[in-house]
């Protein structure tokens, strides 16, 4: 196993240690599951960066990779269902888009089409986290003010999730439009 794929596999590790400590009763729980978390949400960017610059990309990397970013993510959500900070009908939406988007690709790469990450997906990974800091922080500096910033990020997260998810099922039907026009 190379290095991207050992600290890809330390995220997964982490999640169920900031999970524990989001869940704990004790002082400054949140403050050290949020520490865990952006450890855990960094280590995304470092396991890309070894993999990309020494060519250590594998099938188990582009496996492991997406699959603990999206567990990262959905244990974080569902936490934040359980303590009342987001509902459930729109981490449903984000979860959903999750699922259909990865059961997508898999289709695609079955009929030879790559659907490369779109800025768009990037953009929803980057919003997804900022939210999660916030509810993390429980609205905090903005409450100081009574701004509801959890909320605008929530929904604009749901927007922009909603969205990601249409790009790349437009660009799947246009793969396969052309691909079936290149066949004819």
């Amino acid at each position: 196993m190379n290095i991207a794929n050992k600290i890809t596999v330390i995220r997964i590790i982490l999640i169920p240690i900031f999970m524990f400590f989001m869940l704990m009763n004790i002082s400054y729980n949140m403050e050290i599951a949020l520490i865990i978390f952006l450890i855990a949400s960094l280590t995304d960017k470092l396991d890309g960066y070894f993999a990309r610059k020494y060519n250590l990309i594998t099938d188990l990397g582009k496996f492991l990779d997406p699959l603990a970013d999206k567990l990262l993510v959905t244990a974080a959500f569902l936490i934040f269902i359980e303590l009342g900070k987001i509902k459930a009908w729109i981490v449903f939406i984000i979860l959903a888009r999750e699922f259909a988007v990865t059961g997508l690709r898999g289709i695609a790469a079955n009929r030879n089409i790559v659907i490369a990450a779109s800025n768009y997906g990037k953009l929803k990974t980057v919003m997804q986290i900022i939210t999660l800091v916030i509810l993390f922080l429980d609205n905090y500096p903005f409450s100081l003010i009574n701004m509801p910033m959890d909320i605008i990020c929530i929904y604009i997260t749901l927007i922009i999730t909603i969205a990601s998810g249409l790009d790349y099922f437009i660009k799947y039907f246009k793969a396969l439009d052309k691909n079936n026009k290149n066949n004819n």
